[in-house]
């Protein structure tokens, strides 16, 4: 494997945006991103006061309330930027943006999969959904897996897409960049997104520091904790992934009547992310198409 291709993998967990100016609960139908599909007129755009944070969040279509959760240190449009109006299709697609990501403030405490998954609910409760499914990427899957554990009553149906439950998960390459890793690493797809949301370099600053820190001392859940999650959970990975497909199998036997899907290629590659996705790839219309079946069992 080269060092360049490992380097544009481990990036997509890397990836940093800038948080929004701090702005009241609002609704706004254009959003300035580069990699976009315009929002549609019935659909929303807002901020909620949720845990000392000024949380952002978009809601589309309708249906039973599907929760995306972008990866770490992302943004909604880098992540779900090829999937979410085609879930918007058949589901109401609820799209967050966590703590310091994107539009959503930050807070003088580090990151945590714990913090992500309860501001995740507590926004859930002030807009008023009783209980959704969920999907995450990369740490995104990581906060799928925490709201699942701690928060059983909100979660119907999971999807955790390239993620990992433990250190020894990961392939021992991605922890080796992790360690060297620095913010000049950084795409420039990812500082484009960043300056189109917020120029101050500071920010930007701290939150790479941020997401680099919580990756380097992620330590993950015993296999006990993974083992409690009851609710029907699909695992999705590629073959060339930041784990290798067996630790997905691993998880897929921790829980129980799980279901697992291995597609080709690396990080977010199948997903139609911004830096890994391939351009006019039909593969991110067959994860949306694989997904609603999954969750319309």
């Amino acid at each position: 494997m080269k060092t360049t291709s490992i380097r544009v993998r481990v990036l997509c967990l890397l990836s940093i945006v800038l948080f929004a100016c701090a702005c009241g609960d609002t609704t706004n139908n254009k959003i300035s991103t580069p990699n976009t599909t315009a929002m549609k007129p019935d659909s929303i755009s807002g901020y909620k006061e949720v845990n000392g944070i000024k949380m952002y969040y978009e809601i589309h279509g309708k249906g039973m309330p599907l929760v995306l959760i972008h990866g770490g240190g992302s943004t909604i449009r880098t992540t779900f930027g090829r999937s979410l109006l085609l879930f918007a299709q058949h589901r109401q697609v609820i799209a967050v943006e966590l703590q310091g990501n994107g539009h959503t403030s930050d807070r003088n405490a580090p990151y945590s999969f714990e913090q992500d998954a309860a501001d995740v609910a507590e926004l859930l409760k002030q807009l008023g959904i009783k209980q959704a499914d969920f999907m995450g990427f990369s740490n995104g899957g990581h906060t799928t897996l925490q709201i699942a554990m701690s928060y059983p009553q909100l979660t119907r149906k999971i999807v955790v897409a390239s993620a990992f439950t433990k250190r020894e998960g990961a392939n021992p390459w991605f922890w080796d960049f992790m360690s060297k890793a620095t913010f000049k690493d950084m795409p420039q797809q990812y500082k484009d997104e960043f300056r189109s949301i917020n120029p101050s370099p500071q920010a930007l600053q701290n939150m790479h520091d941020k997401s680099l820190y919580r990756m380097q001392h992620f330590k993950g859940w015993p296999d006990d904790a993974i083992r409690s999650i009851k609710v029907p959970a699909l695992i999705i990975t590629g073959d060339a992934d930041v784990a290798p497909p067996e630790h997905a199998v691993e998880i897929t036997h921790l829980i129980a009547g799980s279901k697992l899907a291995v597609f080709p290629g690396g990080h977010g590659e199948y997903l139609g992310e911004l830096v890994n996705g391939k351009k006019g790839s039909k593969v991110p219309e067959l994860i949306v198409a694989l997904v609603e079946e999954f969750l319309e069992e």
